[in-house]
């Protein structure tokens, strides 16, 4: 969505004006937002047509866009016909327990997840480098996964969602750019049924996976490898 929709701001009263408004509940805390998945179809005259509450569900994408179009179509003069084939027939979500094999956004090789042995695995996207200092942070999982390597904790799995991202070009440019290597691999999530099937929420999103395929620990947002080493070990130790 960055550089492509307006995203519009202002003082903190001003903001819990607009959310009163449109009756959205909303939740802050340490700087994160938390609120309402609320979409609204407003016509020309400013009614309401259509009210969405989206849930998460990033292999249903181009699903959502197709209704939306299809809604505002119906809007506009001529109801200009939406040229779309995409089906609107359930999605099968990939979780931990399921063996699934995606391309690598840094090699020719795949990127294997599932059972068989405990992973930490980070989703993440790279237009999150409008907002944070993505490169520092991605840099960052190099020392959590050299420490991992050393104590014997589960080793780092980048996954990009590229289903909402320009391009697959454009992932593996963005890592090109990074002027160092990861010592982790970073997979390319084309459909979106990776992140549903491990409940990803936001981005970044972490999820610790048991050697039987079950998230036992999972965080929204980034940590110092420090922090995420603590919290792994944490939630790894017996007992």
């Amino acid at each position: 969505m960055v550089n492509q929709w307006d995203f519009l701001t202002g003082s903190v009263t001003q903001l819990k004006a607009v959310w009163g408004s449109y009756h959205i509940a909303v939740q802050i805390e340490k700087g994160q937002i938390d609120h309402t998945p609320a979409l609204f179809v407003i016509d020309q005259q400013g009614r309401e047509q259509k009210l969405y509450l989206t849930q998460m569900a990033y292999s249903s994408v181009a699903q959502s866009a197709e209704v939306l179009a299809d809604e505002l179509s119906s809007l506009l003069p001529g109801h200009p016909h939406v040229a779309s084939q995409e089906s609107l027939a359930s999605i099968t979500a990939q979780g931990p327990s399921d063996h699934v094999v995606l391309s690598s956004a840094t090699s020719g090789t795949k990127v294997v997840l599932g059972p068989g042995a405990p992973r930490l695995v980070m989703f993440f996207v790279t237009w999150l480098s409008e907002v944070s200092n993505l490169k520092s942070e991605l840099i960052d999982g190099n020392a959590y996964a050299a420490t991992a390597a050393k104590d014997g904790l589960p080793p780092l799995v980048a996954v990009d969602e590229t289903v909402v991202e320009p391009s697959v070009q454009a992932v593996r440019a963005y890592l090109g750019r990074l002027g160092m290597s990861l010592s982790y691999p970073v997979a390319l999530d084309t459909t979106g049924r990776v992140a549903d099937g491990y409940g990803v929420q936001d981005q970044p999103w972490f999820a610790l996976v048991s050697a039987s395929g079950k998230i036992i620990w999972s965080h929204d947002g980034w940590l110092p490898a420090p922090a995420l080493t603590a919290a792994v070990q944490h939630a790894v130790k017996p007992g």
